[in-house]
């Protein structure tokens, strides 16, 4: 994972989690103190009722009913001061007495600390049905009106006394857990700031993105190997990468200068180099001929007719190997463009060979039956001769010398390998540049024209092996059609 988006997706993902186990535990943490406080109030509504049991008990030991309970008003407001008594000091408590005789009920008293009217509605129907069902038991009664911060607790248990299906019931009404709207308040934003993290991690991957996008756009762009000045993108850690890009690039296009004088000073070297290397070499060979010249002149001066004769027969040689010799500078000098045409590569090399052919050296053709290639004929013709000439004048009697062709990707490969002596080791490095050669009677210039031919074309001229008969390889782009 080494996007930055992906992992500003992950942490936001990591504090989405923290945040909804956070609210998960203060959601149970409220809800636990809900059913404590719920449970509290039942045990309190059971206390209550029981002292109402008490004190009606208290109370009517030793006495009997005369009148109708209900026509008894003295008997209604002693019940009702005893129902007060049994609630004092609890609060949110309402209680009362009710009778349950005959399939019909009557509230006897009621006591409220908040209201001075009996609950109506359907509390009031739950509470007398309540009541009935616990004279009906004779075993304490509980339920439950409402929900969450409007819940009101009932319970009702049997009065033992001479008041048949007399039954105390109390109603609890159970406040709100303080710092409820609080909680909600709270989760509420940290709901919000998890969607506040999650767009700023959002805005800051798309911010890094887009900078990143445009530095590496501007790197692409750049050509030349230098790297182009980038601007500050406003991010601190960000800007100090493109400080760093600038700082290099100003150093790298200051190497570049420095190499590039570097490399302007060395090719001026090398091509006095080779210059002097030339103009010793055509010293050398034009000097030999001039020399060999002027001494069958200065012979023919001094000797008769057919001593003349032979020395003008002997001059006119030296003339046609300097001929020679300027024909093969000015082939080394000489470009033109290739002239690239279809051919069949088979039927050209075996016509090439054709034209070496002697009785001393075996020249042999391994291609392919039909290789069509795009090139240009007459280059190739050339380079070819220069590379079978000095392959058949280093192979001795009985020798081989194998001409071979291949398709290689984009290219044609032909190789000229002979079992010759091969190369020797102090020739190798320096073996296609002019007047480097192994024989005392060569001019040195074969492989350089055929060099200087090959990259004419395009091509690509090696020494592929050395030891145990030369191979050359040539590779000519030829793409395939």
């Amino acid at each position: 994972m080494r996007s930055l988006r992906a992992r500003l997706l992950v942490v936001w993902a990591l504090a989405l989690a923290c945040a909804c186990a956070v609210g998960f535990l203060l959601v149970q943490l409220y809800g636990q103190s809900a059913d404590a406080q719920l449970a509290r109030a039942e045990a309190a509504a059971g206390r209550a009722c029981e002292r109402i049991g008490d004190s009606y008990a208290y109370y009517t030991t030793g006495w009997t009913p005369h009148l109708p309970v209900a026509e008894d008003s003295s008997l209604r407001a002693d019940l009702t001061t005893l129902v007060v008594l049994a609630l004092a000091g609890t609060s949110g408590t309402d209680g009362g007495i009710y009778q349950s005789d005959s399939g019909t009920s009557a509230s006897l008293a009621y006591a409220s600390p908040r209201h001075a009217a009996e609950p109506e509605g359907e509390e009031h129907d739950r509470i007398a049905a309540l009541n009935e069902a616990a004279a009906q038991s004779g075993q304490p009664e509980a339920d439950r009106v409402g929900s969450g911060a409007n819940t009101v607790l009932l319970h009702a248990c049997p009065l033992h006394g001479p008041l048949p299906g007399a039954t105390a019931w109390v109603s609890v009404r159970v406040a709100a857990i303080a710092g409820s709207s609080d909680l909600q308040a709270g989760v509420a934003v940290l709901l919000g700031l998890v969607l506040v993290l999650a767009g700023s991690l959002g805005w800051l991957g798309l911010t890094w993105g887009r900078h990143v996008r445009r530095i590496e756009t501007a790197l692409a762009a750049a050509d030349g190997g230098e790297l182009p000045p980038l601007t500050p993108t406003g991010e601190a850690e960000l800007d100090r990468i493109v400080t760093a890009l600038n700082t290099a690039g100003t150093r790298l296009a200051e190497a570049h200068r420095q190499s590039d004088a570097l490399s302007a000073r060395v090719a001026a070297a090398e091509r006095l180099a080779a210059l002097g290397r030339v103009a010793a070499g055509v010293a050398h060979e034009i000097r030999n001929p001039i020399a060999a010249m002027r001494l069958r002149a200065e012979n023919a001066l001094a000797g008769d007719d057919a001593r003349r004769r032979s020395a003008l027969d002997a001059i006119l040689q030296q003339i046609f190997r300097l001929d020679h010799l300027i024909g093969e500078l000015l082939t080394m000098t000489q470009r033109r463009e290739p002239q690239p045409q279809q051919v069949d590569l088979t039927v050209f090399l075996a016509t090439v060979s054709a034209d070496h052919r002697q009785d001393r050296v075996s020249l042999v053709v391994d291609a392919p039956p039909a290789l069509p290639a795009m090139l240009d004929p007459a280059l190739l013709r050339r380079t070819l001769d220069a590379l079978l000439d000095n392959a058949v004048r280093h192979t001795p009697d009985g020798g081989t010398v194998t001409l071979r062709a291949s398709r290689v990707r984009d290219a044609v490969r032909i190789e000229v390998a002979d079992t010759g002596p091969g190369i020797p080791e102090n020739l190798r490095k320096t073996l296609f540049e002019p007047f480097v050669t192994g024989r005392a009677d060569g001019t040195g210039l074969g492989l350089a024209i055929a060099r200087e031919l090959a990259d004419a074309q395009g091509a690509h001229l090696t020494l592929e092996r050395a030891d145990g008969g030369a191979v050359f390889r040539l590779e000519v782009p030829c793409p395939v059609s």
